[in-house]
């Protein structure tokens, strides 16, 4: 749809969009052609969108794949997706949180399925760490995200964060493709992303152990990680620093500073003592 074309749409049913739900439009039909390409999308492939809107990139999936189901929690807006998709056949529906939903229960994504979304900004954190540790998980995500979220996905030692952790744990991540916020309607204040995240492994019963490290380490940014392990566990000082220099670490580093392995390193010597 063109900029005309969901204004129309919006003054028709009385639609305000919301900029605190992250209600931004795609506009920029170029945009939307290099996403499906971005998915590599085959005419087997069941999809999973979340903030469906108006249904402009639902329109462009349908037609690819064996079936869309797409997700809108706005009531007005769902009204419209309805009316838009009527054509379409392999489309679900869903108009719900989908942080309410319950995804075991949904018998078409008992098989691998892919996720394709323009993620609304206000969910974008939480949505990509609750589909990369819940189940059942995609096999890839391809995702129109806030540019400056992508980049602490992808950040580097030094810069890590609890979301760039969550990521590169169970997934490979990479920017494809920087898309300007004229590309949206309304324009919002920041640039967006492409993001694709693929190699998505599945659960591991380590992983509950991992991220209580990983957020007691993070508990608390400006602190050294010897203050914030003395604290989540209960250690003393002096034990919370002999465990870092047991894994090579300064007892003045800091949660940003650890990569993936060194988080592996850290969970093993923690487990032991």
């Amino acid at each position: 749809m063109s900029s005309s074309d969901i204004k129309r749409l919006c003054s028709l049913h009385d639609i305000q969009p919301s900029r605190s739900q992250g209600q931004n439009f795609l506009i920029d039909q170029n945009i939307l052609q290099k996403i499906i390409k971005t998915a590599d999308l085959k005419k087997d492939d069941i999809v999973l969108e979340v903030g469906a809107g108006l249904g402009v990139l639902t329109k462009a999936l349908a037609p690819l794949v064996k079936q869309v189901i797409a997700i809108e929690q706005d009531r007005e807006l769902f009204k419209v997706l309805k009316e838009e998709l009527k054509e379409f056949k392999n489309t679900e529906l869903i108009n719900n949180d989908v942080f309410k939903i319950d995804f075991t229960k949904l018998k078409s994504l008992k098989r691998d399925f892919k996720i394709v979304a323009n993620i609304p900004y206000n969910i974008t954190s939480m949505f990509i760490r609750n589909s990369l540790s819940l189940e059942p998980k995609s096999k890839e995500m391809t995702l129109l995200v806030q540019k400056e979220v992508a980049k602490r996905i992808m950040a580097q030692p030094g810069q890590m964060s609890l979301l760039a952790v969550s990521v590169q744990y169970y997934a490979s991540p990479k920017i494809i493709f920087l898309v300007k916020r004229n590309s949206f309607w309304p324009v919002p204040a920041v640039d967006s992303s492409i993001l694709k995240i693929t190699e998505i492994k599945k659960n591991q019963k380590e992983d509950k152990e991992f991220f209580q490290l990983v957020k007691i380490g993070f508990s608390s940014k400006r602190k050294q990680l010897q203050n914030n392990l003395a604290n989540g566990y209960g250690f003393s000082k002096e034990k919370a620093i002999n465990l870092l220099k047991k894994g090579g670490f300064k007892p003045t580093v800091r949660a940003q500073e650890l990569s993936i392995s060194d988080w592996l390193k850290l969970g093993l010597i923690v487990k032991k003592s």
